[in-house]
């Protein structure tokens, strides 16, 4: 494991290139792109754009063959030059070398994404029965061949198409570099310990777990005042990219952006109302747990700032190599092939744990190369931290399942993808409450709510906001204080008296990265995603043996069907509104028992910070 100078370690991406600046990198980068230039030069001697709806011949099958592996191959080699470039901007956007490769990446492989209207065009008018009938690769691919069949009803022209395609480097992908670029260097001034500092954004934003109040408090009022001297270009960014993906959708005959959403998701709009219906009837459980929190606190209401303040009892560090040893070692309870995971991952520096200047916020997961991932992370020496680590190792195990899949086979819906994250996450918080004495499995447990709150309430208040965003912008571009009503408006709505009404954070569409893609509503995937590994964890538990090589196969299989046929697989009907319920009632029990614990807030000493 290497370590960083604060201990903790940073990922490898050596194991692909020995930097940007080597000859092998530089030898690479050109291969790749020689390979996309003759996938274009095979569309191009294939006419495919002249072969749209045409008989199902030998001919046709051959041509569906050769072009189905061959974009497979070239879309394996782009995901793993993607990673490599865009890993080293993540975790250091002052890297102008790094910037400039990913920009020049950008540039060049837009000749690739032109072909992906004309090949949904082709393979979409295509009789897909009858091409699945005859040929093993087309029946390999059978559920993306019939997605294509929907995706080609709302294509633009082939010109259209070429044209938003170039387009987007100079408008979404622009508007979406700009804020990454922009907020990961963002160092916000704060007086801490007697000095003002200047700290980056996402060390302020990690301040939000620290156990003085008026620390949390300094940091948010900091961090509000940063993003209101930073808000005109970031403002920009969100109008820009909104606009974009307006105009877009009409021109796709969306007649609306959340059906777009859906269909990308692999659900339809019954199954999400349902879910959604199911979460709204959830809000006054997370108030009343809001509400017994704010009384531990001592305080008539949370603030913004308190909702990840760590209760006053049972808190203890953990350093990055115990949660590692935790988590391998709970992983092994699923599984030899998860916990073996989690210890290559360890061992093969897959992770960037700590958080410092020019490195973005939060934690994701990203495939890197066959079985291989690489995770970003901001680790807090907390429970929290732990968590977080668990749920995106979900993730890379995720990606280790679906790595004998096709590149087109194992490309997976946001509703999906989060499947196995919050099954290995909950793996570890259940071991650490069983484990941990009283009162630190009580600030356990509190973490765990910390976190379905954000997931269950908070991301309603996001869609709500990207909802009426959308609607607005379809007038005119909307302002600061406009933008910030809108966030204020849907925090409310979801929070309720949960939260002080007047200590609420109006630039949490600064804050998230998911609201600058031309894809809208990445949002209600985590929702789904928390739900629906809830309710296979309850299987779990109730038959662990049948369980997980059944868990493993569906995995494998996320990329290949819709999400209600995969959750038929464990007895689990989507557009059941008693499924959602029921998971819900998972957390409402941990509410329950927070309640209990805590005896309404009389029964622990009183934490004002």
């Amino acid at each position: 494991m290497t370590a960083t100078i604060d201990g903790l370690p940073r990922w490898d991406f050596s194991v692909v290139y020995p930097g940007i600046d080597s000859p092998e990198f530089v030898a690479g980068f050109e291969t790749t792109f020689a390979r996309v230039d003759e996938v274009v030069r095979l569309f191009d001697d294939l006419n495919l754009d002249e072969q749209i709806g045409k008989l199902v011949t030998d001919e046709t099958i051959r041509a569906v063959e050769t072009v189905i592996e061959r974009v497979n191959s070239v879309y394996e080699s782009i995901e793993t030059l993607s990673s490599y470039l865009y890993g080293h901007v993540a975790a250091d956007s002052f890297d102008d070398a790094a910037q400039a490769c990913l920009s020049e990446f950008e540039q060049r492989v837009l000749a690739l994404h032109k072909l992906g209207p004309r090949l949904v065009a082709w393979l979409g008018s295509l009789d897909v029965d009858a091409l699945v009938d005859l040929s093993r690769v087309a029946r390999d691919h059978a559920f993306l061949l019939r997605l294509f069949q929907e995706a080609a009803r709302h294509l633009m022209s082939p010109a259209e198409e070429a044209l938003a395609a170039e387009l987007y480097l100079s408008g979404g992908s622009a508007w979406a570099k700009l804020h990454g670029n922009l907020t990961s260097q963002i160092l916000v001034p704060i007086g801490l310990d007697g000095e003002t500092q200047r700290r980056p954004m996402s060390e302020i934003r990690n301040l939000a777990f620290h156990e003085d109040r008026d620390v949390r408090r300094r940091a948010f009022e900091a961090e509000l005042q940063a993003w209101e001297v930073n808000a005109l270009p970031i403002a920009a960014a969100l109008n820009g990219i909104k606009g974009e993906t307006n105009t877009l959708n009409a021109r796709r005959n969306w007649s609306d952006p959340l059906d777009l959403a859906v269909f990308q998701n692999h659900i339809d709009r019954p199954v999400l109302d349902a879910m959604l219906e199911a979460a709204r009837e959830s809000f006054p459980d997370f108030r009343r747990y809001l509400r017994a929190k704010a009384r531990l606190f001592g305080t008539g209401a949370l603030a913004w700032y308190d909702l990840f303040a760590p209760l006053d009892i049972g808190n203890r560090d953990w350093s990055y190599d115990e949660a590692t040893d935790f988590i391998a070692d709970q992983f092994a309870t699923f599984s030899d092939r998860l916990r073996d995971l989690a210890l290559r991952a360890f061992r093969e520096d897959w992770i960037d744990a700590g958080p410092r200047p020019g490195k973005v916020g939060g934690a994701f997961c990203m495939f890197l190369r066959g079985e291989e991932s690489r995770i970003l992370a901001n680790f807090v020496p907390a429970y929290g931290g732990v968590g977080t680590l668990a749920h995106e190792l979900g993730h890379a195990y995720h990606n280790m399942a679906l790595a004998p899949r096709t590149i087109l086979q194992r490309t997976l819906p946001a509703t999906l993808a989060e499947t196995a994250s919050i099954f290995c996450e909950k793996i570890v918080q259940e071991a650490a409450i069983e484990r941990a004495p009283a009162d630190e499995a009580l600030a356990i447990l509190e973490n765990a709510l910390q976190d379905t709150t954000q997931t269950v309430v908070d991301i309603s208040s996001r869609l709500l906001f990207e909802q009426r965003l959308l609607a607005a912008r379809e007038a005119r571009e909307l302002s600061i204080e406009e933008i910030n009503d809108l966030m204020l408006d849907a925090q409310r709505e979801t929070y309720g008296d949960g939260l002080d009404g007047d200590l609420l954070h109006p630039y949490m569409w600064a804050v998230k990265p998911h609201y600058y893609s031309v894809d809208p509503f990445y949002n209600f995937p985590y929702l789904f995603g928390l739900l629906f590994g809830l309710g296979l964890y309850t299987r779990y538990r109730q038959d662990p043996g049948a369980f997980t090589p059944r868990y493993d196969d569906l995995l494998s299989s996320t990329g290949m069907a819709d999400a209600a046929t995969l959750a038929a697989r464990f007895e689990i009907d989507l557009g059941s509104f008693d499924f959602w319920r029921s998971s819900l009632d998972v957390i409402r029990r941990q509410i329950d028992q927070f309640l209990q614990l805590t005896d309404d807030g009389r029964s622990l000493p009183r934490n004002a910070g």
